[in-house]
C-alpha cells in the first residue's frame, strides 16, 4: 500500500517537474503561433491592398499575399521548433534537399511560373487585348500564372504556356488606337504611273469609316512581274478590318474604272 502511494506520488512530482519544464515553452509557443497567425492575415491584407494601389495583375497580387503569409507562418514554426530544442538547422537542409529535386522534376512548369510572374510585371498585353504570340494570334481571355488563353477569330480557344511567350517576339496589335492599313497591288507594266497614282489616290479618299489624316499611295518597287504600289490608309483598331476590306474594293473599282490593269503572272498568261 505505500509502495503504491510513493509511485502516485513520484507520478504527481513527474506532472509538475514537466509542467515547470515545459509550460513556458508551450505558452510562449502559443502566443507566437496566435500572434502569426494574426501578423499573416494583416500581412496578406496589406500586400493585396499595395498591389491594388500599384496595379498589379490581381492573380500577380494574391501569389504575393499568400506567399507573404506562409513565409510569416514558416519563420514562426521555426521559432517554436527552437523552444522545444530541435536543429532547425538540419531542418532547412532538409527542406532545401526537397525543394532542389521538386524543382528538378517540374523544371517546365517553374518556367511557366516564373514567365508568367514576369508577364504580369512588364505587362506587354492585358485581358482584351489582340495579339501575336508564340506563333498564335487572337485576343487574350485569361492571364494565368503558367499559361495564357486566347479566343480566336474563328471562336478556338487556345492555352498557350507562358515561357513559349515570353522568351519570345510578342506582338500587341490592339496597343495602340490607330492602326495603318496597307494594301498592295501588282499592276501590269504598261500602266501608267501617273494616272495610276491619281486612281489609287482617289480611291483612299473614298474609303468609308477611314481616320482624317491623309492616305498615301506609294509606288514600291519596279520589278520584272511588274509595278508594285502600296495604298495606305489610317483605321482605329477596331475598325481594321472593315476598313482594310472597304480599301481594296475600293481599289479595285478605281482601277477597272481607269483601265489599268493588274499585272499577271507567267502561270496565268501560260493558263490562257
Amino acid at each position: 500500500m505505500t509502495t503504491t502511494t510513493e509511485s502516485v506520488h513520484m507520478t504527481s512530482q513527474q506532472w509538475i517537474d514537466l509542467a515547470m519544464q515545459y509550460g513556458a515553452p508551450v505558452l510562449w509557443s502559443c502566443m507566437i503561433v496566435a500572434v502569426a497567425f494574426f501578423a499573416s492575415s494583416w500581412a496578406r491584407r496589406l500586400v493585396v491592398n499595395a498591389c491594388e494601389r500599384a496595379e498589379i495583375e490581381p492573380t500577380l497580387a494574391r501569389f504575393f499575399a499568400k506567399l507573404t503569409r506562409w513565409a510569416i507562418l514558416l519563420i514562426a514554426a521555426t521559432f517554436v521548433l527552437n523552444k522545444f530544442g530541435f536543429e532547425t538547422a538540419s531542418f532547412s537542409v532538409l527542406i532545401g534537399a526537397v525543394g532542389l529535386a521538386v524543382s528538378l522534376a517540374f523544371q517546365g512548369t517553374l518556367s511557366n511560373f516564373a514567365s508568367g510572374i514576369m508577364l504580369m510585371i512588364f505587362r506587354p498585353y492585358k485581358i482584351g487585348d489582340s495579339i501575336v504570340a508564340a506563333g498564335q494570334s487572337g485576343a487574350v481571355y485569361e492571364i494565368d500564372l503558367f499559361s495564357t488563353t486566347l479566343d480566336t477569330v474563328d471562336n478556338k480557344r487556345i492555352f498557350i504556356p507562358n515561357s513559349a511567350i515570353f522568351g519570345a517576339v510578342i506582338t500587341n496589335v490592339s496597343f495602340h488606337e490607330r492602326r495603318r492599313v496597307d494594301v498592295i497591288v501588282t499592276l501590269h507594266h504598261s500602266a501608267d504611273i501617273d494616272q495610276t497614282r491619281i486612281a489609287l489616290t482617289e480611291a483612299a479618299a473614298r474609303v468609308p469609316a477611314k481616320l482624317a489624316d491623309k492616305p498615301d499611295v506609294v509606288l514600291l518597287e519596279l520589278t520584272s512581274a511588274g509595278l508594285i504600289w502600296q495604298i495606305q490608309v489610317w483605321s482605329a483598331a477596331g475598325e481594321f478590318l472593315a476598313v482594310r476590306q472597304a480599301t481594296m474594293r475600293e481599289v479595285k473599282v478605281a482601277l477597272d474604272a481607269a483601265g489599268i490593269p493588274f499585272a499577271v503572272t507567267p502561270g496565268a498568261e501560260a493558263k490562257r
